[in-house]
C-alpha cells in the first residue's frame, strides 16, 4: 500500500542540497564535495528549483547520527523552508536501508520529498513514490528477519544455561549528568553536547540520540 502524498512536480520549488564526505581525502575524488554539489546545482537549475542552501558534512555513512548539518537541514524542512531534499548520490545520505527507510517516512509525515539524482528517485513522483514504498518494505522484511534470528540465538543461549544481559558499560557519573541535562534538553542536543566535548560513548564511538534514550529510560526506570 502506497502511503505518498502525491503531488504535482511544481510543488517542487526550494530545495536544500546535501552532500558529504568521510574524509577531506574523499574531496579530490568523484564523490568529493565539489562534484556532488555541481551535479545538485544542474538538477535544479535544469528543473527551475531554488537552491536555498547546501548542507555539508565530513563523516562516516554508516550511521546518520553525528551528521549535524543534516540535522540541520532536516529542520528546516520539517519548518517548511524547503520542499525536498536533495543528494547526488543515496550512498551521501544513508548506507543503511532502515535509516533511509526512516527518512522516507519522516518526509511524509512532514510533507516534503526526497530527491537523488543517482537513482532518478524523486519521491514527488509517481515511481519515486512506488520505489521509495519498495525501500521501506525491505527494511520492514530486515527488521523482522533479525528479530526473528535474535529471538532463536537467545533461545539456544537460554537453553544451554547461559546467563544473559550485558555488562554495564556507561559510568555512572556520566549517566546521572545525562538524567540531569534531560531536563532540560533534547536526547539530540544532550548526544551533541558530549559528542562536542568528546566523550566517548559506551561502545566508544560517537553519541546518538538513541543511546541517550536508552540510558534516560534505563535510569528511570530504576528510580520507579
Amino acid at each position: 500500500m502506497c502511503y505518498y502524498l502525491r503531488v504535482t512536480q511544481s510543488e517542487i520549488q526550494r530545495v536544500i542540497g546535501y552532500v558529504r564526505v568521510s574524509t577531506d581525502d574523499q574531496e579530490e575524488s568523484g564523490a568529493g564535495l565539489t562534484a556532488q554539489t555541481q551535479a545538485i546545482q544542474v538538477k535544479a537549475e535544469s528543473k527551475g528549483w531554488q537552491v536555498v542552501r547546501i548542507a555539508k558534512d565530513v563523516a562516516s555513512g554508516k550511521t546518520m547520527n553525528g551528521r549535524h548539518e543534516l540535522a540541520k537541514a532536516l529542520a528546516d524542512l520539517k519548518a517548511k523552508k524547503a520542499d525536498a531534499l536533495v543528494v547526488a548520490k543515496l550512498d551521501r545520505l544513508s548506507r543503511s536501508v532502515p535509516d533511509f527507510a526512516l527518512l522516507l517516512e519522516t518526509a511524509r509525515r512532514q510533507g516534503w520529498h526526497v530527491v537523488m539524482l543517482d537513482l532518478e528517485l524523486d519521491t514527488s513522483t509517481p515511481m519515486g513514490e512506488a520505489m521509495a514504498n519498495m525501500a521501506m518494505t525491505f527494511a520492514q522484511f530486515e527488521r523482522r528477519m533479525i528479530g526473528l534470528r535474535t529471538k532463536e540465538a537467545l533461545a539456544v543461549k537460554r537453553a544451554q544455561g547461559v546467563k544473559l544481559g550485558r555488562a554495564r558499560l556507561i559510568d555512572p557519573a556520566v549517566e546521572r549528568r545525562i538524567v540531569r541535562l534531560r531536563k532540560a534538553n533534547s536526547y539530540q542536543a544532550i548526544a551533541d553536547k558530549l559528542n562536542e566535548e568528546g566523550m566517548p560513548s559506551p561502545m566508544g564511538g560517537s553519541w546518538g540520540w538513541t543511546t541517550i534514550a536508552r540510558v534516560v529510560k534505563r535510569a528511570t526506570s530504576k528510580v520507579a
